[in-house]
């Protein structure tokens, strides 16, 4: 049965950061994710997880200016000292948090051309040199496709083949692949067979239902049968929720019903 992990970024908003654990315990997750960790001390973050019996499923790294539009540090000429400090707390967070995934989120780049060259070199470097110092801990460093389309314009890394062929040339075990089915969709589609074909380099997934990004239950994917395919798969690590309810957070839950949510865990 897919494992279910609640990224409290998007869902139960409606009530602050710390309680929002405890909401998605029960409502019968087992795992949370978020999109940062830093701007809270490693102990209270410990504590929410601990009091509500939660596995922390993923981490990103620190990603740059985030409120000035920076979307990550990875692929960045002249932020390669940045870059490695910023895995170094992530991997202190992840050590506390026990956490095994950590997203190195790739940043903005531009499509093509000469000047790009030098945003490829700096990826390849960063994600080689992040790898092995987290390999040195028992961490995994993950990279995700983000859709260039509607999401984040210019981000660095958009496609499932784009990422394998990278996983691929870098060869380092604990460097996996991040699936979110929802950037896939957009930028891909053919979602069965992408799933078939990662399947070997994917260290985490992630859902939400195109067009608006919202619950699985509703949008162009067929969710059921995508989830039956994970489930005969053999995939066993973490699914994270990563959408904007429509409403309430427990209300949009139905669609969980037989995976044991929207009810006390």
């Amino acid at each position: 049965m897919p494992k279910f992990a609640a990224n409290l970024s998007f869902l139960f908003t409606e009530v602050a950061f710390p309680a929002r654990f405890q909401a998605a315990a029960d409502a019968g997750f087992r795992a949370v994710e978020y999109l940062f960790p830093y701007v809270r001390e490693k102990a209270e973050l410990v504590d929410c997880l601990r009091s509500a019996g939660l596995h922390q499923a993923l981490l990103n790294m620190p990603a740059g200016d985030w409120e000035s539009g920076e979307r990550g540090l990875a692929c960045l000429p002249g932020r390669e000292a940045e870059f490695r400090d910023g895995i170094g707390k992530a991997i202190d967070y992840a050590q506390a948090l026990d956490c095994s995934n950590i997203h190195a989120v790739a940043g903005l780049a531009p499509p093509e051309g000469p000047e790009r060259t030098a945003f490829e070199d700096t990826y390849r470097e960063n994600l080689g040199w992040a790898a092995d110092a987290a390999a040195a801990h028992g961490l995994n460093v993950l990279i995700e496709p983000i859709n260039g389309k509607r999401d984040v314009p210019g981000f660095f890394l958009q496609t499932s083949g784009q990422a394998c062929r990278l996983l691929d040339e870098l060869d380092r075990a604990n460097l996996r692949l991040q699936f979110d089915i929802y950037h896939v969709q957009i930028m891909e589609g053919d979602l069965t067979v992408r799933l078939r074909d990662c399947l070997p380099r994917i260290g985490h997934m992630q859902i939400a239902n195109p067009p608006d990004r919202h619950e699985p239950d509703l949008g162009e994917i067929n969710y059921p049968w995508l989830f039956d395919q994970i489930d005969a798969s053999g995939y066993d690590g973490w699914i994270g929720c990563e959408y904007k309810p429509r409403g309430g957070t427990v209300d949009g839950l139905g669609w969980g019903r037989d995976f044991g949510l929207g009810t006390p865990g």
